[in-house]
C-alpha cells in the first residue's frame, strides 16, 4: 500500500517511495513534477504568482517562483534529474465570483506556471486549468498518474472563503513595518 500525503496551501511534497499526493485547488494551482526515470516525483499547491519577499513571509512556497525551485530541489536531493523532468498542471479556476475574471488569481497563476515551466525547459504533459470547478488531485509520485475529482460550483464557497482568508494574511504581512527605516 502507498504512503499517502496530503497538502495545503503553500505545501510541497516529494518523494523517491511510491506515495500518493493529494491537495485540494480552487485559484491555486499544483505542479506535479517527476523524473520518469529514477521514479520520483512531487508536488506543491501554489496560491500567488510571483515570489515571496522572504523577510516578511513565514511560508515561502505560497509563492509560484518560491514554490517551483522548492520543489524541483527537493526532487533533485532525491536523485532526480533536472533534464528528465516533466510536469502535469492543475488548479487555476476562478472560484470567486466578486472579481473580475481578468483580474482573478486563477489565470493568474496558471499563467506564470506554464511561462515558468517554459523558461525553464520543463516539459507539460498534461494540464488542465482554468473554468470554474474546483479540483482534487491525487498524485501517484511513482508512476505520474494524476486522477482529478471535480467538486461542483455549488460546493465551493468553503475553498474561496479559506484562499481569500489565506490571501488576506498574506497581503496583511506584507503590509506590516519591518521596524527598519532605510532612508528618511
Amino acid at each position: 500500500m502507498k504512503k499517502k500525503v496530503r497538502i495545503h496551501i503553500g505545501g510541497f511534497h516529494a518523494s523517491r517511495e511510491p506515495t500518493v499526493i493529494e491537495t485540494v485547488l480552487g485559484s491555486c494551482v499544483a505542479v506535479c513534477l517527476y523524473d520518469r526515470v529514477a521514479l520520483i516525483g512531487g508536488m506543491n499547491h501554489i496560491l500567488l504568482p510571483g515570489k515571496a519577499d522572504l523577510r516578511h513571509f513565514d511560508n515561502v512556497a505560497r509563492y509560484a517562483i518560491n514554490a517551483m525551485e522548492l520543489l524541483i530541489n527537493r526532487i533533485m536531493n532525491l536523485g532526480g534529474n533536472r533534464e528528465l523532468l516533466a510536469a502535469k498542471v492543475f488548479g487555476g479556476a476562478h472560484v470567486l465570483p466578486t472579481i473580475s475574471k481578468e483580474n482573478g488569481v486563477g489565470p493568474k497563476n496558471s499563467e506564470f506556471v506554464l511561462e515558468f515551466l517554459q523558461m525553464e525547459s520543463i516539459s507539460v504533459i498534461r494540464q488542465d486549468l482554468g473554468g470554474f470547478d474546483a479540483r482534487r488531485i491525487y498524485f501517484h509520485t511513482d508512476t505520474s498518474e494524476v486522477f482529478l475529482k471535480r467538486i461542483p460550483f455549488t460546493r465551493q464557497p468553503k475553498l474561496g472563503n479559506e484562499e481569500k482568508r489565506v490571501l488576506h494574511s498574506v497581503r496583511k504581512k506584507a503590509g506590516k513595518s519591518t521596524g527598519i527605516t532605510l532612508f528618511d
